[in-house]
């Protein structure tokens, strides 16, 4: 892998109060750069259930004393409209359409690294980095991202739809690191957060129950869940609640007229059928699997890249299975055609290509 010269050695890192971040802006400065932190503030609805504060100061809170124990100066930057505006706006309307979508994804295309390089470029920071889970190589082609060495926390598939311009000025650190590496590193040089649980739910939302969060936008609305077959098992919440390949169980707001049958056999969503019918199926059911997706606004990374005809691979969700099959383009619409049909394929996913390590491509999920 070649490395790249350090030319102008300031670098703006996206600091979350996490230990990956705080790593990675460890290593930076270790390897010569002039590293500056940058909090985000994203989200300020969620709150912190024994204080009744705002989750994001928590962070802050956090990502100060790690700036101060790494001697960095941190600013704080406030993107709260354009998120709520860009992300969950649009992630509201698609569950209102009946699909699934991924916020993550798309806040970072369009919120995370165009907002950060913005703010690089006003104080003439050449660079920008993150603490996740991924690669950049530069080659005869240019820029290209790969999965993170550690394939339980590579997050290249979050990283899909960023484009060869902003791989150009970007910067993962830890991306050859496994989290283990990560923690170790932070506790030798006595980070605070050496220790700290890494985030999960929606990107700067945090851990919530999605109904509930949905539900602040999307009233309920009773449903019949039907067999594929046509015979009425029970009801539902609403549509727009619901995903492909989700578990049927009382735990997502599915009531069973006969109980019986989920002791019997598992049940998934198999489809979603308007005006607000959730169709289910027994485990390998042949309903429940697709050969073929078409890809919705298909993004190329690397435009100087050729896409191989063959030996491509697809993940439809974060860590999920790499599925092959190919890259097929019909009417000037691009298809992905697996070698053998895959289950729980939800309309609104994004499902993102790879070769081999390479991350070619992605695009949203689309059943016909």
């Amino acid at each position: 892998m070649k490395l790249r010269k350090i030319n102008n050695k300031t670098v703006l890192i996206g600091f979350s109060g996490g230990v990956d971040s705080s790593v990675a802006a460890l290593l930076l400065k270790k390897q010569g750069y002039k590293v500056i932190g940058a909090f985000l503030k994203m989200y300020s609805d969620t709150k912190n259930p024994l204080t009744g504060e705002c989750s994001y100061l928590d962070d802050l809170k956090m990502a100060k004393k790690s700036a101060l124990k790494l001697n960095i100066p941190l600013i704080e930057l406030d993107y709260e409209n354009e998120y709520k505006k860009n992300v969950i706006g649009p992630m509201f309307s698609a569950y209102k359409k009946g699909l699934t979508p991924n916020p993550d994804i798309l806040c970072n295309k369009i919120i995370k690294f165009p907002y950060l390089w913005r703010e690089a470029e006003k104080i003439g920071a050449k660079y920008i980095a993150t603490g996740h889970y991924a690669r950049i190589n530069e080659g005869k082609e240019g820029y290209s991202l790969l999965a993170g060495r550690d394939k339980s926390k590579d997050q290249s598939y979050f990283l899909a739809a960023l484009s060869h311009e902003d791989l150009r000025h970007s910067l993962f650190p830890v991306g050859n690191l496994k989290k283990q590496e990560v923690r170790r590193i932070a506790k030798s040089h006595g980070l605070p957060n050496w220790n700290k649980h890494g985030t999960v739910g929606i990107c700067f939302v945090g851990q919530i129950p999605m109904q509930k969060f949905l539900q602040q936008k999307i009233k309920p609305r009773k449903g019949k869940v039907m067999m594929v077959d046509g015979e009425v098992i029970g009801a539902h919440s609403g549509i727009s609640f619901y995903t492909i390949g989700q578990k049927v169980g009382s735990n997502i707001g599915i009531d069973i007229i006969k109980p019986q049958l989920l002791a019997q056999k598992r049940f998934y969503i198999a489809s979603k059928k308007k005006p607000n019918i959730l169709l289910v199926a027994p485990e390998g059911y042949s309903a429940l699997s697709k050969k073929e997706v078409k890809i919705k606004d298909f993004h190329l990374i690397n435009t100087r890249y050729k896409i191989p005809k063959s030996k491509v691979a697809a993940r439809i969700r974060h860590l999920g299975n790499l599925h092959a099959g190919r890259l097929i383009k019909k009417n000037k619409k691009y298809y992905f055609v697996f070698s053998k049909p895959v289950q729980a394929l939800a309309e609104g996913q994004y499902i993102v290509l790879y070769k081999g390590e390479r991350v070619i491509g992605s695009g949203e999920i689309r059943l016909r």
